[in-house]
């Protein structure tokens, strides 16, 4: 039978991964590590550490640099939450199809984080934020910004005796557009075959000032789109074009082929959603 320890606080679940190195298996809603357990049962972990009740992780704080989202807040929590909706829709639209309502209820921004999964909904988002992690220890905390946290498939940056403890959120530049897409089997409950995230600030004449972007379902890891973004900067959004696009697409991104989808077909629909948020930022302009 399992082990499975339920900490009070923060410092007690600190001081046991100090204590054990490698030993638990950290769960907070465990939405996915239950399906994991139960599909895999070779792979059960002999000892859990349940952090779900720890009041450090829970809850949402603006300040008047951005938001701190505590990594168990439920991903309904956040979806619902006013400032989430108004100053950062895209991260309440990606929270809001991850799973059904039960998943959403359990789920937590730091759990959908960790699990590492290629295809994580709330990834895209939060690399287009450029989203920072607050990551807890025994002897104190670190931040990494979220673009250096995969480093391999199901592979993170988090080190031995390490949680996650807190996302940082930017509030975007005032003149910028967002744009979040996921496309799937279903229009609800399905993983994503390609999903992104844009977030491109541009000057009054039109001009790109700067252009972030995630995807998910296209590489090993969530990704952004480097050569994309180069070519993007300081350029007209009358003035972009669509082979230009593509051809930055596929230097950026090298999906697989799976059940899910094709190859060929990730990249098509990847470059048609990268143009599809050029172009609602150009009619944006165009309706200021």
């Amino acid at each position: 039978m399992s082990e499975w320890i339920r900490p009070r606080h923060l410092p007690e679940a600190l001081e046991i991964l100090a204590a054990t190195p490698g030993s638990y298996r950290v769960i907070a809603g465990g939405t996915d590590l239950m399906v994991e357990s139960h599909l895999a049962p070779e792979r059960r972990p002999d000892a859990w550490l349940d952090i779900s009740g720890l009041p450090e992780l829970q809850g949402l704080e603006t300040t008047e640099d951005g938001i701190r989202i505590a990594a168990g807040t439920s991903l309904d929590e956040i979806r619902r939450h006013a400032e989430v909706v108004a100053h950062w829709p895209m991260l309440a639209a990606s929270a809001a199809v991850t799973g059904a309502p039960p998943i959403q209820n359990r789920a937590t921004l730091g759990g959908n984080i960790c699990n590492a999964s290629p295809a994580a909904d709330n990834a895209p988002v939060l690399l287009a934020y450029g989203a920072r992690l607050e990551i807890a220890h025994q002897h104190g905390p670190r931040w990494l910004p979220y673009v250096d946290f995969h480093q391999g498939y199901r592979k993170t940056a988090l080190q031995a005796g390490e949680l996650l403890s807190a996302i940082w959120i930017s509030y975007p530049p005032k003149h910028s557009c967002g744009y979040f897409r996921k496309v799937g089997t279903r229009a609800a409950q399905a993983i994503a075959k390609v999903s992104i995230a844009a977030l491109i600030e541009k000057d009054s004449d039109g001009i790109i000032q700067s252009a972030r972007f995630g995807m998910a379902s296209v590489a090993a890891t969530p990704c952004t789109l480097p050569s994309v973004s180069q070519y993007l900067l300081g350029r007209a959004l009358r003035d972009i074009s669509e082979a230009d696009v593509r051809h930055g697409v596929r230097q950026d991104i090298a999906p697989i082929q799976d059940i899910r989808s094709t190859a060929e077909y990730r990249l098509e629909i990847a470059s048609r959603l990268v143009l599809e948020a050029i172009s609602m930022c150009r009619k944006s302009k165009q309706e200021d």
